[in-house]
């Protein structure tokens, strides 16, 4: 059941993160950072949807492990982005939310995964 959340919720968060670069690269503003966020921002719910098909439990965690290392990556491009106006802070706030929520139940699933091992 939290698998289909996590999935549900990266995807939402790279969409957003897909749309939210879409509007920097329309708008002329620098798109220095975008590639960056880009790659991070999607490679967390790409990951997460691999793990579903690990080949064992390490496997899995591990998946797990580089999707939670990419969460943690998305948010420095995001605080960047606040910290450069690229975009508006509030922006910054939904995005910064969308990934901590993954990055908490990222946490919970490994943790759970590495118990049950």
């Amino acid at each position: 059941m939290k698998e289909n959340i996590l999935v549900d919720l990266s995807k939402k968060l790279a969409v957003e993160i897909v749309n939210v670069c879409t509007r920097i690269r329309e708008s002329g503003k620098s798109t220095i950072l975008l590639n960056q966020v880009l790659r991070s921002g999607t490679s967390i719910g790409a990951n997460i949807h691999e793990a579903k098909y690990a080949s064992s439990r390490s496997d899995f965690i591990n998946k797990l492990q580089i999707a939670l290392k990419e969460c943690y990556e998305t948010e420095y491009w995001i605080e960047l982005f606040k910290d450069t106006h690229i975009v508006t802070e509030e922006e910054c706030k939904d995005l910064l939310a969308r990934c901590n929520k993954v990055r908490k139940l990222l946490i919970a699933s490994i943790t759970t995964a590495k118990e049950n091992a």
